[in-house]
């Protein structure tokens, strides 16, 4: 494990073997599609977006959130995969949070061109528990700002299995993500949301 920036851990090849994660998320995604969000204001995401577990991170005109039922579907969302729990709460272990209960995971697929701009997580109820966040598929480069959205951010560039862990000081760090380095990249962000 090193600190990539002060309370950002990165866990390289932690997820590893990736395959019964991206098995899972197969399935997820055949309950609960992934689809195209829009912003409050009315832009499309560039990302593609479902969820699993309690509840899931949703945005339209009525603003971000999380709902306990798929908006598209009508159904809960598929519940979170015993493989996606162990994997988020032994890497947060790791990183020194020995306590994190996620009740979430966000899935973003990345194709090719998709990114994520500069944002924070900042819908949870509880900031003391931190993000998990896993990559799968293709490479990507991650951003990572700080408590500003502006300046120049730590670039780490993450591979299959590599899970990236932020808290405490860096809970609500600015961050995004550059367009996936050939084919797709898929993001498990595990979040304690309620």
């Amino acid at each position: 494990m090193i600190f990539v920036a002060p309370e950002v851990a990165l866990l390289r090849g932690f997820g590893v073997p990736t395959g019964p994660l991206e098995e899972a998320v197969d399935s997820i995604s055949r309950a609960a599609p992934f689809r195209q969000l829009r912003t409050p204001g009315g832009r499309p995401m560039s990302a593609q977006q479902t969820n699993c577990g309690d509840c899931g991170w949703y945005s339209d005109s009525a603003g971000y959130r999380y709902e306990t039922f798929d908006p598209l579907t009508g159904h809960p969302w598929p519940p979170m995969p015993e493989a996606f729990r162990h994997l988020a709460v032994d890497a947060a272990r790791r990183a020194g949070y020995a306590h994190y209960d996620p009740d979430t995971c966000l899935l973003n697929r990345y194709v090719d061109g998709a990114r994520m701009g500069a944002h924070r997580d900042a819908d949870e109820r509880d900031f003391t528990q931190p993000i998990v966040s896993v990559t799968l598929g293709a490479a990507a480069t991650f951003l990572w700002y700080g408590e500003a959205r502006k300046g120049s951010p730590v670039r780490i560039r993450l591979e299959p299995g590599d899970v990236l862990v932020w808290g405490r000081s860096a809970r609500l760090g600015y961050h995004g993500v550059q367009p996936p380095e050939g084919g797709t990249r898929f993001n498990l962000t595990f979040r304690r949301a309620r």
